[in-house]
């Protein structure tokens, strides 16, 4: 078995960058000529598409090598990422696809409005499709946008098993790029199988950036010696890292732009003065990127397939699940895509230019940043908390927090927290706000969504380390890394889907659902419950329900609910904006509007694989 410490001999350029020539044909082909192999690494960039109406998809293994070490992918038509789909608004799509695998796979087709029988998803919406067998999609296109599928089935995810589909207006839309690329960013490991072992053994066996002797000298000359002792004592007594922010990290993955590693460059072309529309994908098992172009102001017009208000950034986050459209204008011959790992330990990039074979430099990554309190316990007052010594901290259950007394904190007196295990959220709709001290009754009591922290029973055991009292509801924090460092970032706030909400209607009733984990035993779960031991989350069709999901860990989870569009909301209950993966930081508290108008079986998940495969997913029925 490889050791951390032999891992951590290997050069960090292998662990950032990965091989030049790496990928499918590198795997198939290891005595190619360095002249044949940068000449099949230029046609690799070139990602397959089909379009029509008919299409046949084989999923079966594939030779590869991204980092040194021949592995075997799970591709589809031999390709990785899987050939791009076009479709067009309104066709009626028919997808065969046959399994030459030794294990059962799937489809999921993310983000996309379809029938539950056409979902993809095993043991949920249908069977899986064995080895050897065919298994026929067929389902109306009733949108447009940027959009992926990828396999729902074990870890092939991971291994290669994802695509981009583009889908075309119905009437063409309006003509807003000369060029169009997808930029589809993901992840590979070489042991997809091991990492989940090594989690479990410990926690934080990826993290890059656990606190050094250097880093208190540091702070020790900024700030003073006691400042840096209080900042690593608090940690130290809960047994938490301040830089836990990615399970994984550069240790193992290397960071891909369309299949193809840092090193290998890959490249999109442009002629100067044309208006570029990047389709960037987030197809990542495990990864947290911000993505820039020095040098370029982003005009994001699209979120998960659906228009927004143009806005212009510098920057923006996204999560496994999430796709963002934006539309550059360059001007010089090169720009570099850069995508950095939310913890920093590495990057994905590509570069624009307007012919193959040109660079433009490489930034380095962004400075690592700690969890702060507000991501550990939300909005509650840290000025009440100013003259309490870390010390008074002693009586903390250091196993996590989730033997701390909360009604014990100021101005959490009155809540009794173990009186409220038993509450059924989902029956909450009727309450009275006004009665725990919101102000007066609004005259609908779910105008607003609610604000008080409905902890379940179920939360209150050893697969939960921690619980989030008072979470912030704001929804214009950029992120851990991304704050006041000097470049307009995207958030949530920004976001204003192009003429408002699908269903005019209010809420009928509210859903409040926590999600919870045990980073140092490496559980993760949504009320405390893991899927196997949860039931599913019902609704009625043609109902419009409000959900609430309130994160009671340190870590955002790109949550993603299948069959239906989840309408964000802000704090006062106006509409935000259409998706269908939401991401949910650390000690946050956010709302959403979902209309129950498609009847069946369907998943809901966090969409950092190893996340939902610990048992942070619900089934939802509707019916």
């Amino acid at each position: 078995m490889t050791t951390r410490s032999s891992l951590a001999a290997l050069p960090r350029r292998r662990f950032v960058q990965g091989l030049a020539a790496g990928g499918v044909l590198a795997g198939l082909s290891p005595l190619l000529t360095p002249a044949r192999a940068a000449a099949d690494a230029a046609a690799r960039r070139a990602t397959p598409v089909l379009s029509g109406t008919e299409f046949n998809l084989e999923i079966a293994e594939l030779p590869v090598n991204f980092t040194g070490t021949p592995r075997l992918a799970t591709a589809i038509n031999g390709s990785i990422p899987a050939p791009t789909l076009r479709w067009r608004e309104g066709d009626e799509v028919t997808i065969r696809v046959t399994n030459r695998l030794r294990e059962a796979t799937s489809i999921h087709w993310h983000g996309i409005i379809l029938p539950y029988q056409m979902d993809g998803v095993p043991g949920i919406s249908f069977a899986g499709i064995p080895p050897g067998a065919t298994f026929t999609y067929r389902f109306k296109v009733e949108q447009s946008g940027t959009y992926w599928y990828h396999s729902h089935s074990g870890m092939q995810e991971q291994t290669g098993m994802y695509g981009a589909i583009v889908i075309d207006p119905r009437d063409g839309g309006a003509a807003r790029a000369q060029r169009d690329h997808v930029v589809l960013l993901s992840d590979w490991t070489d042991e997809p199988l091991g990492v989940l072992h090594k989690l479990k053994a410990q926690g934080d066996y990826y993290n890059l950036n656990e606190p050094t002797a250097m880093d208190f000298f540091r702070d020790v000359s900024a700030n003073g010696l006691g400042a840096a002792l209080d900042k690593r004592r608090m940690w130290n007594q809960m047994r938490m890292s301040p830089t836990d922010l990615g399970d994984l990290s550069a240790r193992t993955l290397t960071y891909l732009t369309n299949g193809t590693t840092p090193a290998g460059n890959w490249t999109g072309l442009f002629k100067p003065g044309e208006r570029v529309r990047l389709r960037f994908i987030n197809g990542a098992a495990n990864t947290f990127y911000d993505v820039r172009i020095p040098g370029l102001k982003l005009s994001v017009v699209q979120a998960d397939g659906v228009d927004v208000e143009p806005v212009t950034v510098d920057e923006f986050r996204f999560g496994p699940g999430e796709t963002y459209d934006v539309i550059v204008q360059p001007k010089d011959e090169a720009y570099t895509i850069f995508a950095q790992s939310m913890e920093r330990t590495g990057y994905a990039r590509g570069t624009l230019a307007v012919r193959d074979g040109l660079q433009a430099p490489v930034p380095q990554p962004d400075p690592v940043t700690w969890l702060t309190m507000g991501d550990m316990m939300g909005s509650m007052d840290h000025g009440a908390m100013a003259g309490m010594g870390h010390g008074a901290m002693s009586g903390m259950n250091h196993g996590g927090m989730a033997g701390m007394d909360h009604s014990k904190m100021p101005g959490m007196s009155g809540m009794n927290h173990g009186g409220m295990a038993g509450m059924d959220h989902s029956k909450m709709s009727g309450m009275d706000h006004a009665a725990m001290g919101h102000g007066a009754a609004p005259a609908n009591p779910l105008a607003r969504p609610s604000t008080t922290a409905r902890h379940a029973r179920t939360e209150y055991g050893p697969s939960v380390d921690m619980r989030v009292d008072m979470a912030r509801t704001n929804l214009d924090d950029p992120g851990i890394g991304l704050r006041d460092n000097g470049r307009r970032v995207l958030t949530l706030a920004d976001l204003h889907t192009v003429g408002g909400p699908l269903d005019p209607r209010g809420a009928e009733r509210e859903i409040e659902l926590h999600l919870t984990g045990n980073m140092e035993r490496y559980t993760w779960s949504i009320d405390g419950l893991a899927f196997g031991s949860s039931t599913p989350v019902s609704m009625s069709y043609g109902e419009r329900v409000r959900i609430i999901l309130h994160n009671d860990t340190m870590m955002t989870h790109p949550m993603h609910l299948h069959g239906v569009w989840s309408e964000l909301e802000t704090p006062d209950g106006a509409f935000q904006a259409r998706r269908h993966t939401i991401p949910v930081q650390p000690a946050q508290r956010v709302s959403f509007l979902v209309t129950a108008d498609a009847m069946g079986r369907w998943a809901w998940h966090c969409h950092l694989m190893l996340h939902m495969h610990e048992g942070m997913f619900r089934e939802v029925v509707i019916s």
